[in-house]
């Protein structure tokens, strides 16, 4: 297996109120924000169309659980049901079972320090 990580999916934190925290980025700093914060639009260096993900979350969120972080970072992957294969090989915990929707497969792991993170391979079309 070659590839793992491909690029930043997204960027997801706590918010004592994620309503204000999305006007306000969305005020000062351009974001172009809805319900779930904002998508960063990019291309990858094949030319395809690519999306990151930057999204507040309620500070009371159980989402980034079992990690007590008030963060979770997004990483976007290829081919998520090998990685996640050689992952357990490899001793990594893995956190619930694959989900799959129309825009793409996630999975959750807990690294060294028990941050929960994300692995999501993308269906970026089904995004726009």
């Amino acid at each position: 297996m070659k590839k793992r990580v491909t690029g930043i999916g997204g960027l997801f934190f706590k918010s004592k109120n994620p309503k204000a925290t999305k006007d306000w980025y969305n005020k000062h700093l351009g974001f172009n924000t809805d319900d779930y914060g904002c998508t960063f639009w990019w291309q990858d260096k094949a030319g395809r169309e690519c999306s990151t993900q930057w999204s507040p979350f309620e500070s009371d969120t159980k989402y980034f659980q079992p990690s007590q972080k008030d963060f979770m970072f997004n990483y976007r992957v290829e081919n998520l049901e090998a990685l996640l294969k050689v992952l357990k090989e490899e001793g990594v915990e893995i956190v619930g079972d694959m989900e799959t929707y129309d825009y793409g497969k996630f999975a959750w792991i807990l690294d060294n320090e028990n941050n929960k993170i994300e692995l999501w391979e993308p269906k970026d079309q089904a995004l726009k």
